[in-house]
């Protein structure tokens, strides 16, 4: 039996009804990895490069890109 790591996804979108309907997306889905959403570009470098309130990485892995 193999065992199957969970990646994270980053899903950066501004636009919330287009999160909502990703989201829902990857639910019907029944995929389970978890997702971290970002509203743009600038709070996704942050998160990246652990910047401002993303500064503590505990919780908060980064995808695998």
């Amino acid at each position: 039996m193999t065992t199957v790591e969970s990646k994270t996804i980053l899903l950066i979108e501004d636009n919330p009804d287009d999160v909502k309907l990703t989201l829902r997306a990857f639910h019907r889905s029944s995929m389970l990895n978890p997702i971290v959403v970002l509203n743009d570009g600038i709070e996704a470098l942050d998160f990246l490069f652990a910047r401002g309130a993303y500064g503590d990485r505990r919780g908060k892995p980064l995808p695998t890109l």
